[in-house]
């Protein structure tokens, strides 16, 4: 029998090793996104996943030495630039992957810009908090988290954010990771 539970806690330990000060990111920065957090937002696609959901719209980012190293001063400077968010939303890819780099940005534009911060991820909210580290940080740096792996037979593209109904939109208690409420 597959041990479901192990294999995630595996997975989610596959840090992407990047150079201190640098992100991997699978595309441009977005911003005006209306399809990934409530308001308008920008949006940073990180690159590499352990996950291979089958039916995932971004398999392109699953490669951990594809996608583009960035700065992530370089991000913040970007990010800084944009007009009219209400936050930031990390897509991926995975983002929990990349915790530490993930957590600096997120700090940046709450702090900084004063806005919100939303996470995907395909790991769910209690892996994350077993597994613990910086990925538990960053977890607790998030306004919202939209958890659980895309699963092609449970798809529903009437869920508000979300491609598949075992995926919960959790709202998050910043600093601390509780969860407030659950969509």
């Amino acid at each position: 029998m597959v041990d479901w539970h192990k294999i995630s806690l595996e997975k989610i330990a596959r840090e992407l090793e990047t150079p201190k000060g640098y992100i991997r990111v699978s595309a441009p920065l977005e911003h005006d996104n209306i399809v990934n957090g409530d308001g308008l937002r920008a949006v940073l696609w990180t690159q590499g996943c352990p996950n291979h959901c089958p039916g995932c719209q971004n398999p392109e980012t699953w490669d951990y030495e594809a996608g583009i190293l960035r700065k992530i001063d370089d991000i913040k400077k970007e990010l800084a630039s944009f007009r009219g968010q209400a936050g930031l939303t990390f897509c991926g890819g995975e983002p929990f992957v990349q915790p530490e780099a993930c957590k600096e940005i997120a700090d940046f534009v709450r702090k900084e810009l004063g806005w919100n911060v939303w996470s995907f991820s395909g790991f769910t909210y209690e892996i994350i908090m077993e597994h613990g580290g910086n990925a538990l940080k960053f977890l607790k740096s998030l306004d919202a988290l939209i958890d659980g792996p895309f699963i092609l037979s449970q798809r529903d593209l009437s869920l508000r954010f979300r491609g598949s109904k075992n995926q919960r939109l959790l709202h998050l208690k910043y600093g601390t990771g509780e969860i407030l409420s659950a969509e």
